[in-house]
């Protein structure tokens, strides 16, 4: 599962690569790519505490969606049957419910 990114600019939301790195340069966890090129050109960083709280934030987004996704583990309800007794393993019907 890949982290989901909310652009700080434009609102959208961006998958940058696993690595982090875009061909031309690191990958923004603030910006998405034509927000980044454009803040980029224009001079402009982004701040290192904000990138921190953003990939902080993407992180417990999808730990939350992988323990929605395993769910609770399920708990067989259904009863058990009871032993057959002597009398019910012995004669005709015996010989039915062990072909079947």
């Amino acid at each position: 599962m890949r982290l989901v990114f909310e652009c700080v600019e434009c609102g959208g939301h961006y998958l940058p690569p696993e690595s982090m790195v875009y061909p031309d340069g690191p990958a923004s966890a603030l910006w998405c790519a034509p927000c980044q090129a454009l803040n980029r050109a224009a001079g402009l960083r982004e701040d290192p505490l904000l990138a921190r709280v953003a990939l902080a934030g993407a992180r417990a987004a999808l730990a939350r969606r992988a323990a929605d996704e395993t769910g609770p583990a399920r708990v067989d309800v259904r009863p058990s049957r009871p032993p057959l007794s002597r009398r019910a393993r012995s004669g005709p019907g015996a010989v039915r419910t062990k072909l079947a």
